[in-house]
Order: C-alpha cells, then sequence, then structure tokens
C-alpha cells in the first residue's frame, strides 16, 4: 500500500509551535505591524522550521498573485529609512499592493532567513534597503525568477540585480570642497559604520578633496560616529577637545551632525562662527536646526518609489533586464558654515 501523504502543515501548528494564537499568526503573515516583536519573531521561525508557506491562490485568485510586496531593512531607528519607506508607500498604495517590512537590525545571519521565509509564498516581489550580506541568496532568487530590487549605497552592487542608488562619492566630495573652497584647512570627519559602503565611499572622496586642494589629510580629525547622533555626539566631542580643533566638521549623515551641534554647544561654540558643520542626507529635521544645516541632499523618497515602481514591472514581466538607476544628489547650502574666524 502506498503511504499517505504527510498533512500540510497549517497556521494552527504554527501558533502551537511558537506558542502564540492562531489570530497572532495571522496578523504575522499577513504584515500587521501591531505584534510584539518577540511574539513576531516566534512566528516566523516556527514557520521556517514546520516549512510552512501560504497559499497564494487562495489568498487571491487575480492572476495567482498575493498583491503584497516584501521590505527587507536593517534598521528603523532613522530617517533615512523612513523617508525611503514613505515613497515605497506611495507607489503600493496607488497600485493597490501592501507592504510587509522586516527588519534584520543588522544580524546578517537575518537577512537570508527572513528572505526565504517572505518568498515562500508570501509576496509577489521583495525591496531589500541595504542589504549586508545578499550574494547567495539573490543568486537563488534569480534562478527562482522571483522579482526584487535593490536600494544599495554599493556604486558596484552585483551587475546582475536591479539597483537604486545615489552617487555617495560625489555627494561627500561636493561637502568637503565647499568647507575647504570656505578657506578651512583642519576638518574633522564623523565616520559612518564600517559595515556599508557608503561610508568608505564618503571617506574616500574626504581623502580625494584635501588632494585636490593640497591640503594634508591628518587620521587624527576622523572619528567613528556610526550613522547615528549619540555617537556623533561623542566623535564630535574628541575633535573639538583636540588642542588643535578642527574649524569645520563634515558628519556622513544628518544624525550625527545633530550630535555634532550638541557638543560645540555643550562646549560654548557657536555654529557657525566657532565651527561649521555639514552633514549629508537632508532629512526633515535639517532645515529645522538652529542655525538650518547645510547638507548633501539624498533623494531619499525618490528612491523608494523608484524602487517599487522598478518592482512591480519585474513582477509583470520576471525576465526583463536588471536595471541600474543611480540618482543625483546636491548640496544645500544652508547657514551653518562660515568662513573660519582667522580668514574672515
Amino acid at each position: 500500500m502506498a503511504e499517505p501523504k504527510p498533512r500540510p502543515v497549517t497556521i494552527k501548528d504554527v501558533a502551537q509551535a511558537a506558542g502564540v494564537s492562531y489570530a497572532t499568526v495571522s496578523r504575522v503573515i499577513n504584515g500587521y505591524q501591531h505584534v510584539r516583536p518577540d511574539k513576531r519573531q516566534r512566528v516566523l521561525e516556527a514557520t521556517e522550521r514546520l516549512g510552512y508557506t501560504v497559499n497564494v491562490q487562495a489568498r487571491s485568485l487575480a492572476g495567482g498573485r498575493s498583491h503584497v510586496i516584501g521590505l527587507l531593512v536593517h534598521d528603523l531607528r532613522n530617517a533615512y529609512t523612513a523617508h525611503v519607506i514613505e515613497g515605497i508607500d506611495e507607489v503600493l498604495v496607488d497600485a493597490q499592493y501592501e507592504l510587509i517590512l522586516h527588519t534584520t537590525h543588522r544580524r546578517h545571519t537575518k537577512e537570508a532567513a527572513y528572505v526565504s521565509t517572505l518568498t515562500s509564498g508570501l509576496i509577489d516581489g521583495l525591496i531589500l534597503l541595504l542589504p549586508l550580506e545578499s550574494s547567495g541568496y539573490l543568486a537563488q532568487l534569480r534562478e527562482r525568477r522571483f522579482p526584487y530590487v535593490v536600494i544599495t549605497d554599493h556604486e558596484h552592487f552585483d551587475e546582475h540585480s536591479p539597483v537604486v542608488g545615489t552617487n555617495n562619492w560625489q555627494g561627500a566630495y561636493q561637502a568637503t570642497r565647499y568647507l575647504l573652497e570656505l578657506g578651512h584647512r583642519r576638518v574633522g570627519f564623523l565616520a559612518g559604520l564600517a559595515e556599508f559602503t557608503s561610508a568608505h565611499e564618503r571617506l574616500n572622496a574626504f581623502k580625494a578633496a584635501h588632494t585636490d586642494y593640497g591640503v594634508p589629510f591628518d587620521p587624527d580629525c576622523v572619528r567613528p560616529a556610526n550613522f547615528n547622533q549619540q555617537d556623533g555626539y561623542e566623535a564630535a566631542g574628541a575633535l573639538l577637545d583636540l588642542p588643535e580643533r578642527p574649524t569645520a566638521i563634515f558628519a556622513t549623515n544628518d544624525l550625527s551632525a545633530f550630535g555634532a551641534y550638541d557638543a560645540a554647544r555643550e562646549r560654548g561654540l557657536r555654529i557657525p562662527d566657532d565651527v561649521s558643520i555639514v552633514g549629508f542626507d537632508d532629512v526633515a529635521q535639517a532645515a529645522y536646526m538652529h542655525p538650518p544645516l547645510t547638507t548633501v541632499r539624498q533623494p531619499m523618497t525618490a528612491m523608494g518609489r523608484l524602487a517599487a515602481e522598478l518592482l512591480l514591472e519585474r513582477v509583470s514581466a520576471p525576465d526583463s533586464p536588471a536595471q541600474r538607476r543611480v540618482l543625483p544628489v546636491e548640496l544645500v547650502v544652508r547657514a551653518s558654515c562660515a568662513p573660519p574666524a582667522s580668514s574672515s
């Protein structure tokens, strides 16, 4: 006699394995965000362990699609991510698609696991925002002809992938050149997270501008700020406490620039009279700082919109050629910079 076929895994099986209610599992797999993080994690781990997949045809009979797009991000604690998501959401709402969001918290091992879970029937396509360890699973997605788009800070990211990005090097060079042309000869640099390509590109551009303008590069003027305000505050404070402090600071994102503002004021320094500050991103708060922050504007919302548009195109035509779209950046000059006091 033939062996009976194994019983399909159900939502109730997942609920029992995860130690949560049936309703909680339903909310997680349908993308609702009001679920406790620990419960969401248990459900995701249970679905992967049991091999549970959603029956897409049961969810939507229109072409066998779920009309849901997945988004994988590393962190929600910064305005950059929020602006990108805003652009993605605008396009998906107009297209009557829903969005499932997962956060890896920069845990490399979580990326592949979440991608596997999301692409097992939950979604029609996937957007990856600044992925860290993507080479293995992206190759698998291509083999499966699964639609995805990457928003990346890597100028030479995988040539086989559809990519949306900006020119980090050019933006950082413009910012550094602006300070040097104002007359600053000792410029502090608040570096970003070493694991992101953008951090290296911005530092390389900073060095290149110094070389082009004949200004010696001093490694003591570079401090890690890790793209966040607290580290920016501490790093800027260390620079401003040097025996020969910088007359200007280039922060490689606006959050670390806000930290530099705090460090300068704590030491009784005036911006820009005593120290000039430049940021990178142009988040909404930058224009409302006192004084308003000069910064490199990244078209973050436009990046999100473009990524969503490209992805929906690939959902309709999975074999279409991979596009690489690099959007321009621009230096937005406000009131946080001036010539150094000695040259004014």
